[in-house]
């Protein structure tokens, strides 16, 4: 049995028939996040159950809005989130269908063509930042959260950082458009000392790891996003 085997086996055992089961999967940004509740949601469908999985980064607010606060640079923080309307979104879900706002990472800003309908599931898969209050807080039924090195994940985000860098040169609307004038040493290490180091380190060390301590289930990742171990907590009866 792989190790994404097992942590479908934890939650399909968790779960115990309940639908709409909420699932959440927390992390740094660049964590894999969204890779892994791919994954798992291929791994839950074979159980055969339904799955979706759906975003946090649509509950952001817009940058208007951001920008009007004086915040646009702390996105990503628990404050640049409409907490309130995930709480409600997920609450909604269980009775029935409910439409959610998009985000798009090229632009970097909410994209309402990207907003999409989400039918009530067997399991929805709920990912992204935003959720190191808890399971309990917002109305989820258990929370993964993958846990690595902060020097494997600054790596992995100034990766993820020059991968959108190099589409940009085909996007002039791309957000990462501007960064076009600086050389690919040089994005590298803007987005490392820059972006990682004043802004997303921080709010890993201040907010997301938070989540690690309230989580259900802890998969600890290597530099290669390998899954080194999986740590179960009690189930609450």
């Amino acid at each position: 049995m792989t190790s994404l085997d097992h942590v479908s086996q934890l939650i399909r055992a968790r779960r115990a028939g309940r639908s709409p089961y909420l699932l959440g999967v927390a992390g740094a940004v660049a964590s894999g996040k969204s890779t892994f509740a791919g994954e798992l949601a291929a791994a839950i469908a074979s159980w055969p159950a339904s799955v979706e999985v759906l975003a946090t980064d649509g509950f952001l607010f817009d940058n208007a809005t951001l920008t009007e606060r004086g915040i646009l640079n702390r996105k990503g923080f628990p404050e640049s989130y409409d907490v309130e309307a995930m709480r409600r979104a997920l609450a909604a879900i269980r009775l029935g269908p409910i439409t959610t706002p998009g985000y798009s990472h090229t632009v970097y800003d909410i994209d309402p063509n990207l907003s999409r309908r989400v039918e009530p599931t067997g399991v929805l898969i709920v990912e992204g930042l935003g959720l190191h209050e808890g399971a309990a807080a917002l109305g989820l039924d258990a929370l993964i959260y993958l846990d690595a090195d902060e020097a494997d994940l600054e790596d992995w985000f100034a990766e993820r950082f020059v991968s959108f860098w190099r589409e940009a040169e085909r996007d002039p609307d791309s957000f990462y458009a501007r960064f076009r004038g600086m050389s690919e040493a040089e994005t590298r290490r803007f987005a490392a000392e820059v972006v990682w180091r004043r802004i997303n380190l921080p709010n890993l060390r201040d907010n997301i790891v938070k989540g690690r301590d309230t989580a259900d289930v802890v998969v600890r990742k290597g530099p290669r996003h390998e899954i080194l171990s999986v740590i179960e907590r009690a189930p609450v009866r």
